[in-house]
């Protein structure tokens, strides 16, 4: 929408205003880009090593391939992820805590040896999805934010304030016509006046 203004000298007045919030606004709408844009590059680099390491802690496992096929799936199942809510550029994102899991009972008299390691192979490696996904949430939260920051910083510096610029100097320059055309006109009348 463009600027709606009036040649007066309280338009001119609301205009300036508008455009002195937006020149100062502008410099924390710059590092608050900036910091979204670092910290969304930080998180997916943390969720990149994060998935290298899960992998590699699978592969390490593969050769065990055949005893997980002795594995009962409901064993271990996880009862409840607990997260904390941080702010970071005004941004609410969820941020792994801990991970509760409920264990069934087990007689490992008659399970194989190997269940009480595995149950904490699966809590490991559960943790560690759980921990790559809430990165990911909170990669996507903060770049969507950062978009916005950067679409908001896009329209003050190319089109608010270059448009607040301009209604100044439209108003500004109607007002001196304004002002010179009375003058002569006074300075006509005064000669009238003289010459009658």
């Amino acid at each position: 929408m463009r600027l709606q203004f009036q040649y007066n000298k309280i338009s001119l007045q609301q205009v300036e205003k508008g455009l002195k919030m937006r020149l100062a606004a502008l410099p924390t709408i710059r590092s608050k880009e900036s910091a979204l844009r670092n910290e969304v590059k930080l998180l997916h680099h943390k969720t990149a090593e994060l998935r290298q390491h899960y992998q590699n802690e699978l592969n390490s496992y593969a050769a065990f391939e055949t005893l997980w096929q002795e594995w009962e799936p409901n064993l271990l199942t996880v009862k409840q992820v607990h997260t904390q809510t941080v702010r970071f550029a005004g941004v609410a994102c969820p941020e792994y805590d801990h991970t509760e899991f409920e264990v069934a009972p087990v007689a490992f008299f008659t399970r194989p040896l190997w269940f009480a390691q595995g149950i904490e192979l699966l809590k490991s490696l559960t943790e560690k999805q759980i921990q790559i996904h809430l990165l990911q949430t909170k990669a996507e939260l903060l770049d969507t934010e950062r978009k916005k920051t950067t679409q908001k910083l896009h329209l003050y510096e190319r089109v608010q304030i270059p448009e607040h610029e301009e209604a100044i100097r439209k108003i500004k320059r109607y007002l001196e016509d304004e002002d010179h055309l009375a003058k002569a006109a006074q300075k006509l009348i005064k000669l009238k006046k003289e010459n009658t």
